[in-house]
């Protein structure tokens, strides 16, 4: 089984001559797309031509950029991948023009509909091309677009880039060792309340090292989010971010209404997990993560069995699907050195394959990690085949297959584990969850803070850890201890750094929550509901999410469908207090 990924079906690496060929073909196919756009005699002529040049450039952009991406993921000071990955990102600011001038011809079109009814190339991309049409509405000007898509590369982009250097090279002095960051954090699983606290404090203290280079970055990305929602003409970035979503205000309002009337029942979760670790005034933050229960640690062989004995319960092709992911390379498991944290997937359209980063150290948490992210992957597959303009999942159902994969590894091992394991095994779906809905609540508040207050000034890091503990205090209130919280998680979470990815944060409730709504129906069907769980993942770049959401009977205006899927945690924080006493 491997522990790296391998990229060599991508190229062997940076002097292959075929990254070279990839790269010079991309700056053809540019030109040739301008051309052929340029060329066309009418708009049907125009829409044709546009279909068949956007795959050939899509292909050969997503190649060349998963290969630097994913060799700087797993090696921070890799100076050939950053070289050309500026050289990608320069050529993606050509193909973002030659996108937006397609969007203007777009929205001018009086016989769109016409068009695309009568012409059979245009059909299977008919919702993209219709929603291009309506994105000229929220153009850039076209005289300056050059030049703010330039700025952006040495603005947000570098920033951002910047940030993932700082965080992938950043050594925490802990018990005499300089540890990666990664590794520090991953210590927050460990049994040993010691070890937690310790890690804690460490990781504390070693943030005054980069706080002022990481508040300039975010600084600097939320500023520039907030010009670029005003020039785009949307009343605040959070609209821009909702339109991007194909998600509205009604759908995030009903969210985190229901949302705010669960914080209670989360807060006795906290405390009662205080209580049982010997904690008085809440939960101090180092022990959100600490096991409870008969607890175990797993090897990655062990990991493996576990996910393809229990998800291949749902359909045997998910468990042939994760073993060939363990066996050909697909995933870089252990944390490292100049490696990234966390854990993402990244899926590479064009050969069908997805790659998976994790920071792998044992605990359960790890391996429904590695289920969330081949939940990604199966997603990716469910989606091959198709056009690349139909691909594009929004960020709230992105969410959608990794916390149904999580929810079903849950549900099959507490089914079927001893009665000591039982609380072990509630409390680390409760851990998960609170993470997915009431942490992510508070740093919805955050950014929301921050890029209110941008538009007067640049936030200091006090300022913005004073921030971050208000939020927490709205979101956690009494279940975490005053006195131990994480003033500094505005630091460590890559997600604030996204540049033009704002809000990343309200899709994952989102996706926890539908997600746990979809498992729901699944309990209902049993196995007649795989197609239709495989149909629902392959459509989500083909609709809004209301209209996707509603192919399964799922009304996601409606508070009571937030309620409900709330309410299946609300019994798992029952059963677990009920346990703790």
């Amino acid at each position: 089984m491997q522990t790296r990924w391998d990229l060599s079906y991508l190229y062997s690496g940076f002097d292959d001559p075929a990254f070279t060929s990839d790269l010079n073909a991309l700056k053809s196919s540019i030109e040739e797309a301008r051309t052929a756009l340029a060329s066309a005699d009418d708009d049907r002529a125009f829409i044709k031509a546009f279909i068949t040049e956007n795959e050939a450039i899509s292909c050969l952009t997503e190649k060349l950029f998963s290969y630097c991406e994913l060799t700087l993921s797993a090696d921070a000071s890799n100076a050939q991948a950053e070289k050309y990955l500026d050289q990608v990102m320069l050529l993606s600011n050509d193909i973002s023009l030659l996108s937006s001038s397609v969007v203007r011809r777009l929205g001018n079109m009086q016989n769109l509909e016409e068009i695309l009814a009568s012409l059979p190339e245009a059909a299977p991309c008919a919702f993209a091309l219709r929603e291009m049409a309506e994105e000229a509405r929220h153009s850039i000007p076209e005289a300056i677009e050059p030049w703010i898509l330039k700025m952006q590369l040495s603005g947000g982009g570098a920033f951002s880039m910047l940030r993932n250097k700082l965080d992938a090279t950043h050594l925490v002095e802990y018990r005499g060792e300089s540890l990666p960051l990664s590794s520090v954090r991953g210590l927050a699983y460990s049994p040993d309340e010691s070890v937690r606290r310790d890690a804690y404090e460490a990781e504390i203290t070693s943030y005054s090292k980069m706080e002022i280079p990481m508040a300039s970055c975010l600084n600097s990305i939320k500023m520039e989010a907030r010009t670029l929602s005003e020039l785009k003409g949307y009343p605040s970035v959070l609209d821009m971010t909702l339109a991007e979503s194909r998600m509205d205000r009604e759908t995030l309002d009903a969210m985190w209404t229901a949302v705010r009337e669960a914080l209670p029942d989360f807060r006795r979760y906290l405390l009662a997990k205080a209580r049982l670790l010997g904690h008085k005034n809440g939960l101090p933050f180092f022990d959100l993560f600490a096991p409870v229960g008969k607890s175990r640690t797993y090897t990655l062989e062990e990991a493996h069995d576990l996910l393809l004995r229990e998800m291949g319960k749902f359909t045997p092709k998910m468990a042939e699907f994760m073993d060939h992911a363990f066996q050909a390379g697909w995933i870089d498991v252990y944390p490292r050195a100049g490696k990234s944290g966390g854990a993402f997937c990244a899926g590479v359209h064009s050969f069908d394959r997805s790659l998976v980063l994790t920071n792998f150290q044992g605990s359960f948490s790890d391996v429904s990690t590695l289920a969330h992210e081949l939940g990604h992957a199966w997603h990716n597959r469910c989606l091959a085949g198709l056009p690349y303009l139909m691909i594009d999942t929004p960020m709230p159902l992105a969410e959608t297959a990794s916390i149904f994969n999580e929810t079903m590894l849950s549900y099959q091992v507490l089914s079927s584990c001893s009665p000591e394991e039982e609380l072990h095994l509630l409390e680390n779906g409760l851990m998960e969850a609170t993470q997915t809905v009431v942490d992510i609540y508070s740093r919805f508040l955050f950014e929301s803070e921050v890029i209110q207050t941008r538009a007067d000034h640049a936030m200091t890091p006090d300022e913005l850890k004073d921030a971050m503990l208000r939020a927490q205090d709205a979101s956690y209130g009494e279940g975490l201890d005053p006195a131990f919280r994480h003033p500094y998680m505005w630091a460590c979470k890559s997600h604030y750094y996204s540049s033009g990815l704002n809000f990343y944060n309200f899709p994952y409730a989102f996706g926890l929550l539908f997600g746990k709504g979809v498992f729901a129906r699944y309990l209902k069907e049993g196995s007649a509901f795989v197609d239709t769980y495989c149909q629902l993942l392959r459509s989500c770049g083909s609709a809004p999410v209301a209209e996707v959401a509603a192919s399964v009977g799922i009304d996601v205006h409606s508070v009571d469908f937030w309620r409900e899927s709330l309410s299946m945690i609300r019994r798992d924080i029952d059963r677990f207090c009920a346990l703790c006493e």
